[in-house]
C-alpha cells in the first residue's frame, strides 16, 4: 500500500479556546458561513489563506470576519488562533 503524500491528506482543524467562544456569540448564519469555508480550506489551505505582513500567522477572508490560523505542515494542522470584525481583529 503506498503512503499517502501529505498534499492527499486534509489538514485537521484545531481551535483556541478564544475563537471557539468569538465563533459561538456570532449569529448562527455568520458562524455557519466561516465553519464551512474553514472546511474547504482543509484539502488545500494555502489556496484560501494569505499571510499576514510581518507575522507568521495566515488570515482568511470571510465578508466582513477575518479568521487568524496558523498552519503546521508537518503536523497537517490549521490552528485557528482568533476570530473576529475585520476592524478588530489584528
Amino acid at each position: 500500500m503506498k503512503k499517502k503524500l501529505e498534499r492527499d491528506l486534509d489538514y485537521e482543524l484545531r481551535f483556541d479556546d478564544k475563537a471557539i467562544s468569538y465563533l459561538e456569540k456570532l449569529p448562527k448564519t455568520i458562524s455557519h458561513r466561516i465553519f464551512k469555508k474553514l472546511q474547504d480550506s482543509k484539502k488545500n489551505p494555502f489556496h484560501y489563506f494569505d499571510r499576514l505582513e510581518g507575522r507568521k500567522e495566515y488570515k482568511l477572508r470571510v465578508g466582513d470576519y477575518r479568521v487568524i490560523v496558523d498552519i503546521y505542515r508537518k503536523e497537517i494542522v490549521i490552528f485557528v488562533v482568533d476570530i473576529g470584525h475585520r476592524r478588530n481583529v489584528y
